[in-house]
């Protein structure tokens, strides 16, 4: 636990109105973080998101999908808000250590992004996924039980507090400060 302690549920709901507030229309990228391989992390400051890879860099395509199947492209990227992850570990350099890809001051809620939505992040465009994005055991030993509790709960899930999965549909490079803006949704 190093210099910091794990957040307590009471506290991390003291969060839920700043992170209900995040930009609708123009949100911030504001963390890409690489994975090049099995629970390493490279904080970039910007990045190229490809059609087949994802985040160039990535460790997603040679990883797999779980119990050896091939990579999903369903669960190419995963997204979170900056502000949940902010309340989860007020402690900014170990942030990369929730696993995600990018980390944006948007709302990534259910209601405002439903599968299918598009979002344009700098040049590169991806579409929402249906594959649900939850708090698992790697995520509780890096922020502790209730920060799971957290983002697994109904209102978290609704929220997406811990994040969503996303394939690449432009590739295009991203930086950290570009503007995050919902295109469409390809579903009626």
């Amino acid at each position: 636990m190093d210099d910091w302690l794990f957040v307590p549920l009471a506290e991390l709901e003291t969060h839920l109105d700043h992170i209900r507030a995040a930009p609708r229309e123009c949100g911030t990228l504001e963390l890409i973080v690489r994975r090049p391989k099995t629970d390493r992390r490279e904080a970039l400051t910007e990045g190229e998101l490809d059609l087949t890879l994802g985040l160039v860099g990535d460790d997603w395509l040679a990883r797999g999908g779980y119990h050896g199947a091939p990579a999903d492209p369903n669960v190419q990227l995963t997204i979170m808000n900056a502000r949940a992850i902010a309340a989860v570990c007020p402690h900014a350099p170990r942030r990369p250590e929730a696993g995600d890809q990018l980390y944006v001051d948007f709302d990534i809620s259910v209601e405002h992004l439903p599968p299918g939505t598009q979002l344009r992040i700098g040049q590169a465009v991806v579409e929402v996924t249906a594959e649900p994005h939850n708090g698992c055991k790697k995520f509780a030993r890096r922020f502790g039980q209730d920060a799971v509790k957290f983002v697994n709960s109904p209102t978290g899930k609704q929220l997406r507090l811990r994040g969503l999965n996303a394939r690449v549909v432009q590739p295009g490079k991203i930086r950290i400060g570009d503007v995050v803006t919902k295109l469409r949704s390809t579903v009626s």
